[in-house]
C-alpha cells in the first residue's frame, strides 16, 4: 500500500494491488488505524472523521485523476470485507473508493463493479495497474488544501 494521507484516526491508502485498474478510475482504501470490524465499533467523533475523509478523498481523487487524463465521473464507495469474512477476528472495517472512470475498459462506466474473489481468479487483476507515485502525491496535496477549506474546517463538522 501506498500511503496517501493519515488523519487522526485513519490511514488513507492506495493498493499496489488494485481491484480497479488505475485507467479505469484507480483503487483507494480508508481504514482506521486500531482494528474494528464494523462501523458500529466506531465512536460517534470517529464516524464523522471517516465520513468527512470519505468525501474529502473522493473530492481530492477526481480533481486529481481528471487532471492526470482519467475521466472520472463518480466515486463508488464501498465497505465490503466479503474476503475476510471467515477469519477468526473477522474482517476490518474499511472504505473502498473506486473511481469509476467514463473511458473505462474493464470496470466498464454504468455497470456494476466486478471483483471475482483474488484467491480464485487471481488472474483478473494481474495486470491492474495502482494508483502512480504522481497521483498519490498529488491527492495527498489535493486532500490537505481541501481540509483547508471552511466545508471541511473541524468548527464545521462539529469537533470544537
Amino acid at each position: 500500500m501506498a500511503m496517501i494521507y493519515e488523519s487522526e484516526n485513519f490511514f488513507v491508502e492506495a493498493f499496489e494491488t488494485p481491484h480497479v485498474d488505475r485507467d479505469d478510475g484507480g483503487h483507494i482504501k480508508i481504514h482506521p488505524k486500531v482494528r474494528v470490524t464494523d462501523r458500529q465499533q466506531l465512536s460517534s467523533k470517529q464516524a464523522i472523521e471517516l465520513m468527512r475523509l470519505t468525501i474529502v478523498v473522493g473530492q481530492a481523487m477526481t480533481k486529481v485523476m481528471n487532471e492526470h487524463g482519467v475521466d472520472i465521473e463518480r466515486i463508488n464507495y464501498q465497505d465490503n470485507g466479503n474476503w475476510a469474512v471467515f477469519e477468526p477476528e473477522g474482517p476490518p472495517l474499511h472504505i473502498h473508493l473506486y473511481g469509476r472512470a467514463k473511458s473505462a475498459k474493464i470496470q466498464k462506466y454504468g455497470q456494476a463493479c466486478y471483483f471475482p474473489h483474488r484467491d480464485e481468479k487471481p488472474e483478473y487483476y494481474k495486470d491492474f495497474k495502482p494508483l502512480n507515485k504522481e497521483d498519490v502525491k498529488d491527492i495527498r496535496k489535493e486532500i490537505k488544501k481541501l481540509l483547508k477549506n471552511q466545508k471541511f474546517s473541524d468548527h464545521e463538522w462539529g469537533f470544537c
